[in-house]
């Protein structure tokens, strides 16, 4: 047998990620997160936007889960 081995690439750092590309997606998951939060905690009753019980009874279990009271 032969002692040869698989030549292995080298890693190199590439340096910090530029805030200008990370900004915009961020914003854009805590706009998601907001909204998520809006629909478990607070869609019911007098904010709520779609009328009905639907969105609320969808998000039921969550809602009791992250210990928001709804009944």
């Amino acid at each position: 047998m032969s002692d040869l081995t698989a030549a292995r690439p080298i890693s190199v750092p590439v340096g910090p990620i530029p805030v200008g590309e990370v900004l915009p997606w961020a914003v854009f998951a805590g706009l998601i997160l907001l909204l998520a939060v809006y629909f478990v905690g607070a869609e019911q009753g007098a904010t709520s936007l779609f009328s009905g019980s639907y969105v609320h009874e969808f998000v039921h279990d969550g809602r009791h889960l992250l210990g928001f009271p709804c009944h």
